[in-house]
């Protein structure tokens, strides 16, 4: 299944991907008609933090089924034309995001790869697809994307074993990693430099993991105006998911909803010689095999 949460006539609401259509699913509609009981998770959120109870996935299935059957059914769809995507899901935390872990791209940026770097973006930082970031020119000049695979946890652990490690994943989504490359010069801490408003785009959706088997070798291109910049595989990772999972999992306790920025190959544009960082009015396009396609775009305007 394919995840999604949007804002559609002024209603916010989550659903899933409708097959071979550019729709989705209203379940917050669905669970409404088609679900008897108390269980009506009314975010995507909701509907994962009740996974260690319920199925939520198997829910979402059976409701789905008897929306189709009902006769009905274009009246629980909304159509992706109509609708505002927003992150797939808002974690509790902020999003635990891990540098360094691409060898190329530490090396393009001069950076040791032999001890691990881990950082948090602010939730507040993050947008959906489609979104208009922020040019930020007031406080830099050196915007600069990084394409990654995002992991989305299932269900709470802490000091997760790594042969245990997958059984906490969901799914996973894609995630640009926005950073100003010039406050993180300057602070001893990457926080600021990678919390902007809008540093965090995610999505278009979360893609349960019985939907992507193999994470661990898909491929991560991103286009700036239609253009290559990184062309990567998920393989290159140094530390793989399950070591990822279990080294936070030491000191942080994981939820559900929490996401994990798996880190980005080569091809930023601080590495490019001369340096190409992002500007107003720049497309940025991250593909990772089997999720599909962020879109977001650089403001033209300060206000923004």
């Amino acid at each position: 299944m394919k995840f999604l949460s949007f804002k559609h006539k002024d209603q916010t609401s989550y659903g899933v991907k409708v097959k071979r259509e550019e729709a989705a699913w209203d379940l917050i509609k669905v669970f409404a008609d088609f679900v008897e009981g108390d269980f009506q998770p009314k975010t995507l959120l909701e509907g994962l933090q009740h996974n260690q109870t319920v199925d939520f996935q198997e829910q979402v299935r059976k409701a789905v089924v008897a929306a189709e059957e009902s006769g009905r059914a274009e009246a629980y769809k909304v159509q992706f034309e109509e609708i505002e995507f927003l992150p797939p899901v808002t974690p509790t935390n902020n999003v635990i995001a891990f540098g360094r872990n691409y060898k190329d791209h530490a090396q393009e940026l001069n950076h040791e790869v032999d001890r691990l770097y881990v950082f948090t973006k602010a939730a507040s930082s993050l947008t959906g697809d489609e979104s208009t970031i922020p040019n930020h020119k007031d406080v830099t000049d050196q915007l600069d994307y990084e394409g990654e695979l995002g992991i989305v946890i299932g269900k709470h652990g802490s000091k997760i074993p790594k042969g245990l490690a997958l059984d906490y994943v969901y799914g996973y989504t894609i995630i640009n990693d926005i950073t100003d490359r010039k406050a993180q010069k300057q602070h001893d801490q990457a926080f600021l430099s990678k919390s902007l408003t809008g540093a965090c785009p995610m999505g278009p959706y979360i893609v349960t993991k019985d939907e992507l088997p193999t994470p661990e070798n898909v491929n991560i291109v991103t286009k700036v105006n239609n253009k290559i910049r990184q062309d990567g595989n998920t393989s290159e990772m140094i530390l793989k998911i399950d070591e990822l999972i279990q080294e936070i999992s030491k000191y942080v306790a994981l939820h559900p909803g929490d996401i994990i920025a798996t880190g980005t190959p080569a091809g930023v544009g601080a590495g490019m010689n001369p340096p190409q960082f992002l500007q107003p009015g720049d497309e940025v396009k991250v593909t990772i095999d089997n999720i599909g396609t962020l879109t977001n775009y650089i403001s033209k305007s300060e206000e923004s």
